[in-house]
């Protein structure tokens, strides 16, 4: 099997950076790729990048021995589940293949498709049938993309309601709709998940919706519908005298990780190596790096906290992501938000995700306009090495962009808009101060030349 990558250089902001290095699940998205790729279908090295699929008949000589080719856009993010349903089917076909997401299935229509790049192939009527992705298989003998057949790929998701709320809050409730009545909001947890990562908005929902909550749903589905898989996980629990979302079958713990007996660890979660949870931390369906530090009374519910991160008493993260080297301070509520690498979020700040009155919450899509999210809730994002002040508030859905460091002040309490570099309060610095913050992330792809100049 031969591999072969389609680069993709967008910025996705506030990280300014490409998808492909962004966490998703505690590990850089191309590694994600990487690791499944190696399960499937067995380790081999990905060949020199291609610009486009169209490209690949070039690369391919004449006296090379046939082989199977994968291609995919490495913006893309598919779990397990998905990328074995399109290769089981693509080679069983035997017959160049592309996935394309089903325009009737709601799950892609909620996550996949706002505020990205993907584009329609529509019927005579101008009504979307699919969503074609850079997702290609090509047989033994094959290269040419224009004979590939579409393989659609649905998600098998089904509705939950998290949230029972008041009717009395219309922004995010609708009468019309049995299910919002009975619910008030609800997520659509998917048995197969994939997005094209253009927006912050799309690395939340790959790591929490599509990721730690699917899996949740997954575990659920997995022990009603398998009686042996249920009485092993009751009997580890019985072993271990615990209870049986807690038991090792369900909590996987990594080497040299401490825990604290008071601590209350519900699964499924994953734990890495050398982690510390304090005396009363509740950590609830997360997904937890290497060299975590997690102290007394901490809260995190559905998140993912990446390697080497560090939460002091009392912070809570619900929703949350949050990526290598950063600070949450103690006191501080992140709800529903993206946080990226190295950053700092000071004591007692609050990230709120509720829009008190009715209105669309948008983000910045792929273009790099506003677009509605299609959320009635939505927390904000922290870009890479920023540093925020204790005691500020984020209203729903505001980015704060990487590098910027904001300091509360009385005219500067409350976040209310975006947030960009220039910006930052570090500018309003003397000068000799202000250089000591370097800016590592800046709107454009830097060349290792301007890098160094600006190190020096």
């Amino acid at each position: 099997m031969r591999k072969f990558v389609i680069e993709d250089n967008h910025l996705v902001s506030p990280f300014n950076e490409p998808a492909r290095e962004l966490n998703v699940l505690n590990k850089p998205l191309k590694m994600h790729h990487t690791d499944i790729l190696d399960a499937v279908i067995g380790g081999s090295r990905a060949e020199f990048p291609l610009d486009s699929v169209r490209d690949l008949p070039k690369r391919i000589s004449p006296d090379d021995t046939p082989d199977e080719i994968l291609v995919y856009r490495d913006n893309l993010y598919f779990d397990r589940e998905f990328f074995i349903e399109f290769f089981e089917q693509a080679r069983s076909s035997g017959l160049p293949s592309r996935a394309v997401l089903p325009a009737e299935d709601n799950a892609w229509n909620k996550y996949a498709v706002p505020l990205s790049r993907l584009e329609p192939v529509r019927d005579m009527h101008g009504q979307p049938l699919y969503y074609p992705l850079d997702l290609w298989y090509f047989p033994p003998g094959s290269v040419e993309p224009r004979q590939c057949r579409e393989i659609p790929i649905f998600s098998g998701f089904k509705e939950i309601g998290y949230y029972n709320l008041p009717t009395s809050m219309r922004n995010i409730y609708d009468e019309t709709d049995a299910d919002s009545a009975r619910f008030g909001l609800t997520h659509l947890l998917t048995d197969r998940s994939c997005l094209s990562i253009d927006s912050w908005i799309h690395v939340y929902y790959a790591n929490v919706i599509l990721g730690a909550f699917s899996r949740g749903k997954r575990f659920e589905k997995r022990i009603t519908e398998h009686n042996l898989d249920a009485l092993r996980i009751l009997w580890r629990a019985i072993l271990e005298q615990k209870q049986v979302l807690s038991c090792s079958k369900v909590v996987q713990v990594g080497e040299g990780t401490i825990i604290d007996p008071s601590a209350v660890i519900i699964g499924p979660t994953t734990i890495g190596r050398r982690c510390y949870i304090g005396p009363g931390a509740v950590i609830d369906n997360s997904v937890i790096g290497d060299y975590v530090n997690i102290a007394q009374g901490c809260q995190v519910m559905l998140s993912a906290i990446g390697n080497r991160c560090f939460l002091p008493f009392r912070a809570a993260l619900f929703m949350t992501v949050l990526m290598d080297y950063s600070i949450v301070a103690q006191n501080t509520c992140l709800q529903m938000c993206v946080v990226g690498r190295r950053s700092f979020v000071g004591a007692g700040t609050t990230f709120t995700d509720f829009k008190l009155l009715p209105g669309p919450l948008r983000a910045l899509n792929a273009r790099g306009d506003f677009e509605d999210t299609g959320q009635p809730v939505m927390g904000g994002c922290v870009g890479h090495n920023t540093r925020l002040g204790s005691g500020l508030i984020v209203m729903p859905a505001r980015v704060i962009e990487s590098d910027v460091v904001l300091f509360a002040s009385p005219d500067r309490r409350v976040i209310s808009r975006n947030i960009s570099y220039e910006e930052s309060d570090h500018h309003k610095l003397p000068p000799a101060v202000a250089k000591q913050h370097k800016q590592l992330y800046p709107r454009h792809i830097v060349s290792e030349q301007e890098l160094m100049d600006e190190w020096d």
